[in-house]
């Protein structure tokens, strides 16, 4: 019965990475086409969504039949974490198609001329994204901990890009709607970001038992 359950949680487990690979795979794409002002990329992220949202489907009904068979407390909250992280991984997965879709509607228009750090912006949004993955695999509270402060620099650079749309807004009001489709973008990676720090939260619930969402 042992061997089975944890078989099972094993399953789970790799249902979850794989999940986490499509998304980090869709939040890439949606920023290439972005960036390179690629129609036909932008058009392939909004397809495949449903690819994610059918992992946690799946990943939901791996952990419901967990849960009814749960022998330890400890088990029980990894089966429920595993069923927050695939949450927030269909939510990322959903703000690449929103970043996928401002992205096939700029490329209609002639580009916005202005130097925006959103690269960077994914990049450390991703690698958060990456490393709460890491550490709910290795069960490493302290590496969860440490990335939650992380969240901070990201919306720092999303205010900045913020900060320059809006200046560029008032020196070419032409542009405006265009800029709003890169507000939309960039506040899309920052929540990307936020998803990421959840997923670290959930980590740390699960290697102390302690719920630490309201406390920093």
């Amino acid at each position: 019965m042992e061997n089975h359950f944890e078989a099972g949680i094993e399953n789970l487990r790799q249902k979850l990475l794989l999940m986490a690979s499509r998304a980090e795979m869709a939040v890439n794409e949606s920023v290439q086409s972005l960036m390179q002002r690629n129609h036909d990329l932008a058009i392939k992220v909004r397809q495949d969504d449903n690819i994610i949202d059918q992992y946690e489907i799946e990943i939901d009904e791996m952990a419901i039949q967990l849960l009814t068979r749960a022998p330890l407390a400890s088990n029980l909250r990894l089966v429920m974490v595993a069923m927050k992280i695939s949450q927030n991984l269909e939510r990322i997965g959903d703000e690449a198609t929103k970043i996928s879709k401002r992205s096939r509607d700029l490329t209609m228009e002639p580009p916005v001329k202005i130097s925006l750090d959103l690269p960077k912006l994914a990049q450390l949004a991703l690698t958060m994204v990456k490393d709460s993955l890491d550490a709910f695999v290795r069960r490493d509270s302290v590496s969860a901990r440490a990335i939650i402060p992380r969240d901070k620099e990201v919306d720092a650079l999303n205010k900045l890009i913020h900060q320059q749309l809006a200046q560029h807004m008032m020196e070419n009001p032409d542009a405006i709607a265009r800029c709003l489709n890169w507000i939309v973008a960039a506040k899309s990676l920052e929540r990307i970001a936020d998803h990421a720090k959840n997923i670290a939260e959930d980590v740390v619930y699960l290697c102390e038992a302690q719920d630490i969402r309201h406390s920093h």
